[in-house]
């Protein structure tokens, strides 16, 4: 959002220079990936004006400071949240064959949904199911009532989506039944749903190659596609081209010493250890932005 105030300062500054409207989105809740459909459904095309291009950048915390780098069509992936409630018969730890224990039960599920992964779907179409958080019980020697377990699922396809979600809700139910459990709940939360990122082609090559002149060759890297997802892409509806592109943010030293061999690995997104380097980042960040949109908007 730095990079997004001094982009709107810039282009401001420069109006002589360009001719057309100028529309800023500064989203919410993006990190549940809720927003963009929600200023949507709030009538964002139709309140404001409709763009005829969309641009967007995210941190990379794996590329040092001055760097961009960009995927051409497909960027970000189908993101589920899938809500699942294991239920058993709970009891006293010490009489076990007394009760029907949800633990066991949440870790059989827990196994049994990564065989989705490796033996329902085609390698060439990845698939990612994360058991992101797990809570059952109580104490030492109380089995409880049920457990619950909260999942991200990332696909690309549409139809890789349907028959995983379908999946999750087949291996759960099978796996109570076949303890002589209740039923499980399995509840795919649609409103933090969002559909896989494409940036549109020649968008991309256009504003990648204002990149490379203004940032240089070496400082523009090609992006593989990732499973992580972002409901930018929902602004694609009615056609609009869009683009995100990712920013380097973190000091060269730290970039150069990961590339050695046996070095620990950079510290990811939404971890402890990953320390963005402000200025140099902010600077390239409304650096090519601006550039990006007196391409499309320069007289």
């Amino acid at each position: 959002m730095t990079c997004w105030v001094g982009t709107a300062r810039v282009l401001a500054a420069l109006k002589g220079r360009w001719s057309g409207t100028l529309v800023l989105i500064a989203q919410p809740a993006e990190e549940i990936v809720a927003g963009a459909r929600m200023m949507l459904e709030d009538g964002l095309y139709r309140r404001f004006p409709k763009p005829d291009f969309c641009l967007a950048l995210h941190a990379d915390p794996l590329q040092p400071a001055g760097v961009v780098s960009f995927s051409e069509g497909l960027a970000l992936a189908n993101s589920d949240s899938v809500d699942i409630v294991v239920k058993g018969r709970g009891g006293h730890g010490a009489a076990p064959h007394l009760t029907i224990d949800p633990v066991v039960l949440a870790a059989r599920i827990i196994l049994d949904l990564q065989t989705i992964v490796s033996r329902e779907t085609s390698p060439f179409d990845p698939v990612v199911i994360t058991v992101g958080s797990i809570h059952g019980g109580t104490k030492h020697n109380i089995i409880p009532n049920e457990v619950r377990l909260q999942l991200t699922v990332r696909t690309t396809k549409t139809e890789v989506r349907d028959h995983v979600l379908k999946a999750i809700d087949r291996i759960a139910k099978a796996t109570a039944a076949g303890a002589r459990a209740p039923e499980p709940e399995v509840r795919v939360n649609l409103e933090e749903y969002t559909p896989a990122t494409y940036n549109d082609v020649p968008l991309a090559r256009r504003t990648g190659a204002v990149f490379r002149a203004v940032l240089g060759a070496d400082n523009v890297k090609p992006r593989q596609p990732m499973m992580g997802a972002e409901d930018f892409g929902r602004l694609s509806t009615g056609n609009t081209p869009i683009f995100m592109f990712f920013l380097g943010t973190i000091p060269q030293e730290k970039y150069v010493a990961a590339q050695q061999p046996g070095a620990p690995a950079l510290p990811g997104m939404h971890t402890d250890a990953y320390a963005p380097v402000a200025k140099p980042s902010v600077r390239t960040g409304v650096r090519s932005m601006s550039m990006g949109v007196l391409n499309i908007l320069g007289k």
